[in-house]
């Protein structure tokens, strides 16, 4: 039942074929100037691929609307040059017998004046917000939800256009998409705010465009959290019959996959189970569902490693995951900082040689390896 093998067996779900169930999560590392991924980021990704894992979901890129970015040096997925970019890291990854596909992003709110492309455009939300007399937030109208969905699915249709095989659409941690679900964030007043159903209805219409634009048999990937980066314990769903009520409308209106981000996998999501997210996920809709969450490392969170810490993630043995993996709970399994601090992580694990897996520091986020 604990078998690591089982990691690395071929899996066909829909039209995507994977060499092995293990997908690198996407991270943003801030490493393209100019929004243009590098022959260095284009090594970084080939490295994973060739070590073992099965589908690469791309750290953030953010589409093509004037407020999507909130960091410095994001890639971006528009515009020839960073295309071209993303182009070479697809051969580079399929050269390696790797599946990759971008994570298609937008920040909403999370987006500060300064920030570039452009520092004179403020943070767009499902609402308004002011400080001290001046906006730093732009409430969204009908046309500039509108304009979002039309970028999603241009970003997809090029994705599809220089061959990366699917899309994941970023639903979670409290940016623009999951900013419309949270009753936290969204109190609007018209068909995009109110019931659950309302809050997703900007997330449904994304992913029907999306799904429009690059026709039936290219996968989509629909990331989301109950947590947010604002509120660890925040929910959108307290039960499972209010998460079917989420998800259903997602999964009539083009999705796939789920990617079920928690922060801890091994944790269960409602009383009175053991299933994790991705558990109920797959139980609910009868999709595909990936898992991610501190996979073979300890439970300390990745926040704390965003500030100045000498604190270390130590690896952790898998024989929980492998456990959940073998009963079906769920199909995928992704994993992040383990990946990120060591490409050959997939490598060790292949072969058994965990006492040579590293444990998790700050240090791995100042350099690409």
């Amino acid at each position: 039942m604990n078998d690591p093998q089982l990691l690395f067996q071929p899996c066909q779900l829909g039209t995507l074929s994977l060499p092995s169930r293990i997908v690198m999560a996407p991270m943003t590392r801030n490493f393209s100037p100019n929004g243009i991924p590098t022959e260095q980021v284009m090594e970084y990704y080939r490295k994973r691929a060739a070590a073992g894992v099965g589908l690469i979901i791309t750290e953030g890129t953010t589409i093509n609307h004037c407020a999507a970015n909130g960091y410095p040096q994001v890639p971006r997925f528009y515009g020839e040059d960073a295309l071209a970019g993303w182009k070479k890291v697809v051969q580079a990854v399929h050269n390696e017998r790797g599946k990759i596909m971008p994570q298609l992003w937008h920040v909403g709110n999370v987006r500060r004046l300064g920030t570039e492309p452009d520092p004179s455009v403020p943070g767009y939300g499902p609402m308004e917000q002011s400080k001290e007399g001046k906006k730093i937030v732009h409430g969204m109208t009908q046309a500039d939800i509108d304009a979002v969905i039309v970028a999603f699915a241009q970003a997809a249709q090029d994705a599809q256009a220089i061959g990366m095989d699917g899309v994941e659409i970023h639903g979670a941690h409290g940016y623009l998409i999951d900013q419309f679900f949270w009753d936290g964030t969204n109190q609007r007043s018209d068909q995009y705010g109110g019931s659950m159903t309302n809050r997703s209805r900007f997330a449904v219409e994304i992913v029907q465009a999306v799904r429009a634009a690059v026709g039936p048999n290219f996968p989509i990937v629909f990331r989301f959290s109950q947590w947010k980066q604002q509120d660890y314990n925040a929910r959108l769903a307290h039960t499972p019959d209010e998460l079917k009520t989420f998800l259903q409308p997602l999964v009539n209106a083009g999705v796939d996959i789920f990617h079920c981000s928690t922060r801890r996998f091994w944790e269960p999501e409602f009383e009175g189970s053991d299933l994790n997210l991705a558990g109920w996920t797959k139980q609910l809709t009868g999709k595909p569902t990936i898992t991610v969450g501190s996979v073979g490392l300890d439970g300390s969170e990745f926040t704390s490693f965003l500030a100045g810490t000498k604190e270390v993630a130590q690896p952790s043995n898998l024989e929980g995951l492998l456990a959940r993996l073998a009963t079906n709970e769920f199909d995928l399994v992704a994993v992040g900082r383990a990946l990120l601090q060591d490409p050959e992580w997939c490598v060790k694990v292949r072969e058994n040689r965990l006492t040579e897996l590293l444990p998790f520091s700050r240090e791995a986020l100042s350099s690409l390896s």
